[in-house]
């Protein structure tokens, strides 16, 4: 599959060359609390994900297109019914710059017009209120509150629900 790209951010194929600064951001607290990634988060965990021995997804890195520089990482799953169901995650760097809202639009348009999937969802910690206010921008919508949603590890978690339909995708305001 070709990169998809708005000209600033580019969401690419993952590769081995990834694996350093992949490393790098997974080393983050907020990522940890806040994700599934594994804690300490070695290079073998890197290139497991990497070879999609992790998650069964479509996986992107988000690249700046400037340089090809790590800034994060998305992907979408099937979920079946016609649903997809997507995640993300920006390096501490790169926060606050609009890296997640850009990728996630690219992502949305492609899985909306190119896979022709029927609802995308996501689900995000209740106090991840930065990741709630990307999708918004994008143009989900908060359904509500899933109680002991989120499996993590030897805890579950409650999840925020939201959804985005066909004709719903916010347009770029950037």
């Amino acid at each position: 599959m070709a990169p998809l790209t708005d000209g600033v951010v580019t969401l690419r194929e993952w590769s081995e060359g990834d694996v350093p600064a992949l490393v790098a951001a997974a080393h983050d607290h907020e990522l940890h609390r806040l994700t599934r990634f594994p804690s300490p988060y070695s290079e073998r965990d890197a290139h497991d994900f990497i070879a999609g021995r992790v998650v069964p997804e479509t996986g992107f890195a988000i690249v700046a297109v400037q340089d090809d520089r790590l800034l994060g990482g998305i992907g979408v799953r099937d979920a079946g019914e016609g649903r997809a169901q997507l995640g993300y995650w920006v390096a501490a760097a790169e926060r606050g710059r609009g890296v997640a809202t850009r990728a996630l639009r690219l992502l949305c348009r492609w899985a909306l017009d190119e896979l022709g999937v029927k609802r995308l969802q996501l689900v995000t910690d209740p106090t991840n209120l930065p990741s709630q206010r990307v999708a918004m921008r994008v143009g989900f919508r908060r359904e509500g509150v899933l109680r002991a949603y989120l499996d993590f590890g030897d805890r579950r978690r409650d999840g925020v629900m939201f959804a985005l339909l066909p004709g719903e995708l916010a347009p770029d305001r950037q």
